[in-house]
């Protein structure tokens, strides 16, 4: 075990997440006493650390990212991180997490999406030769690659249900490299999938059966901050964990936080218009983002890379490539706004009898907390048994059937911290809240969070999960769960409900401890009947996809999803931008 305490992660994970590091000096210089770890990452990895340009190559992205979802939040002064033990980190809440350090033996497993799906059909594109290869070689030499021990991790996804096989994984750092790429494969036939940090939870960032990978983890260069306007222009690679700690410097803070934001990339987000537990306070990535930069299928660079509030030229085209998943082209620089960085945050967790409760507390957290209110998240009571169980996280408070945490951030500390306990105060009065507590200092306010955060997490442990994530009418918000549980009895681990209540988000999770065909039939279209009848959307924050395209009718009109299929054709006659995605068989 290896020693590693208060490590700055403002320099460390960004050099991590990315695998590759050129030079062993880069981390030598930017940690004091770093050579320990560096052994420490040798010890564990199959091939050396800093052979050039070498892979860190089992210390897989997806298993990394926990890391953040550990109890980390970026909050005012909360840059440090303690690592206690490389080989089993020490998370703060009395467990341990195992590093995992065989990419290939967890990706392996995973069938092929394929054989999984029999019936789906390779589009009529090109066959990858070594002529395109040697292309790939000679236009980014040294970014080409073609290892298949290497190159499993990008094929399969972070929740190990998908896997394709692509042969090559490029990886760009310019725009003009990602634009001769594209154009390339256009002129070829060749089918693309755009991958950022390969967190996607719908199958979106990896390949169905063999496209070229064109990876924008290299391109991850911060261009500019205004810190009076908050405009920040980066590359499409930049971490959303790094972007943040970079504009907290300045003051600012980023518009949208993930579980998964040290290692999802900002270029992701926005191509999936990612939401998260800030969407509350600053509301969706259609409004932070001010312009952005995309390659289109053709290799044609749209540059519409503007940082003005107010522009009324014509139409708005970056909001094409928000929610378009890579489908109509490859973004690979955004300008976002980013808000003023709060002085001041205070988080509450309370217990409530019913959901019905929770509901009331939201609506007593409007009134009383106003302005200041930025997170409103429930968790039922099998999710705390989860976190429980899987992580061994402890509460604060005791059981109870469902829980809320609330989130205030502001300027005046003090102010904040009243109002917020006024509001728990109310809430005990009334009885909309049983039992509730106030974390106001860093370290108990990332525990709290850590229940919520970890969830994904804790999941994994069970073996498959199936996950769900709609939007609903909070009338009926719960009533799918309460139905979902009856139907799946004697067939699911366990059914589990945690998620946005602040923005009608649900995230809904069953697992078995292998995928099971008659489980997933129970579950598939069942649900996404429910949340059609109630005028609810089959994706609330995750995008469609690979495993939801098939079921856009139930959110869209036929109308809507032609006009999808029209752009779509106009923008890539071909087909090759990252196929089998969005749109349903037959209208790509």
């Amino acid at each position: 075990m290896v020693p590693a305490r208060c490590l700055s992660c403002r320099k460390l994970l960004p050099l991590i997440y990315s695998y590759r590091i050129h030079n062993k000096s880069i981390l030598e210089n930017a940690i004091p006493n770093s050579r320990t770890l560096i052994r420490g990452l040798s010890s564990i990895s199959s091939t050396p650390v800093f052979s050039e340009r070498a892979y860190v190559k089992n210390l897989r992205l997806a298993n990394l990212s926990f890391i953040n979802r550990s109890g980390y939040k970026s909050r005012p002064n909360s840059h440090l991180l303690d690592l206690s033990y490389v080989s089993g980190l020490s998370l703060g809440f009395g467990s341990k997490c195992s590093l995992h350090t065989s990419s290939r033996s967890c990706s392996s497993n995973v069938a092929l999406t394929s054989d999984r799906y029999p019936n789906l059909e390779r589009g009529p594109f090109a066959v990858l030769n070594e002529q395109d290869i040697a292309y790939f070689e000679q236009l980014i030499p040294g970014y080409v690659i073609t290892d298949p021990d290497e190159l499993q991790a990008y094929n399969t996804d972070w929740l190990k249900t998908v896997r394709g096989a692509s042969k090559v994984l490029l990886r760009p750092k310019k725009t003009e490299e990602v634009s001769a790429i594209v154009k390339y494969c256009y002129e070829r036939g060749l089918a693309v999938v755009p991958q950022g940090g390969n967190t996607g939870l719908v199958g979106g960032s990896v390949p169905v059966f063999d496209e070229v990978i064109i990876s924008t983890q290299l391109m991850n260069e911060i261009r500019s901050l205004d810190p009076i306007s908050g405009t920040l222009v980066c590359q499409a690679g930049c971490v959303l964990e790094t972007l943040n700690q970079y504009v907290q410097g300045h003051d600012l803070t980023m518009p949208l936080d993930l579980g998964a934001k040290g290692s999802c990339q900002i270029g992701g987000n926005v191509s999936t218009n990612a939401g998260g537990i800030r969407l509350l306070r600053y509301g969706s990535l259609h409004g932070s983002v001010l312009g952005l930069e995309a390659v289109l299928p053709s290799g044609e660079i749209v540059d519409c890379l503007t940082t003005l509030r107010k522009d009324n030229t014509g139409y708005d085209l970056k909001q094409l490539f928000i929610g378009a998943e890579g489908t109509l082209g490859i973004i690979t620089a955004v300008s976002i706004l980013c808000p003023q960085q709060p002085r001041a945050v205070n988080v509450a967790l309370l217990g409530c009898a019913s959901f019905n409760d929770v509901v009331s507390v939201f609506k007593s957290s409007k009134s009383h907390l106003g302005e200041v209110l930025s997170a409103f998240e429930f968790m039922d009571s099998h999710t705390m048994q989860l976190m429980k169980e899987n992580l061994h996280l402890s509460c604060p408070l005791p059981d109870f059937p469902f829980y809320a945490l609330v989130e205030c951030s502001g300027s005046n500390g003090a102010h904040d911290e009243e109002k917020l306990m006024g509001f728990l105060e109310y809430t005990l009065e009334t009885g909309e809240a049983l039992d509730g507590t106030v974390a106001t200092d860093m370290t108990k306010i990332q525990n709290i969070w850590g229940l919520r955060e970890r969830c994904a997490e804790a999941l994994m442990h069970d073996g498959y999960n199936y996950k769900y994530d709609v939007s609903l009418p909070l009338s009926n918000f719960y009533q799918l769960v309460e139905d979902m549980r009856e139907r799946l009895e004697g067939n699911a681990i366990r059914v589990v409900a945690y998620g946005h209540l602040g923005d009608g988000n649900l995230h809904l999770n069953m697992t078995t401890a292998k995928y099971e065909p008659t489980t997933m039939a129970l579950i598939e279209p069942f649900i996404y009947d429910w949340v059609s009848q109630q005028r609810g959307s089959v994706s609330a924050e995750h995008g469609l996809g690979f495993k939801k395209r098939d079921f856009i009718y139930h959110s869209k009109s036929p109308a809507a999803v032609r006009l999808m299929a029209t752009i779509k054709r106009a923008l890539d006659p071909k087909g090759i931008m990252n196929p089998y995605k969005v749109l349903p068989a037959g209208l790509e």
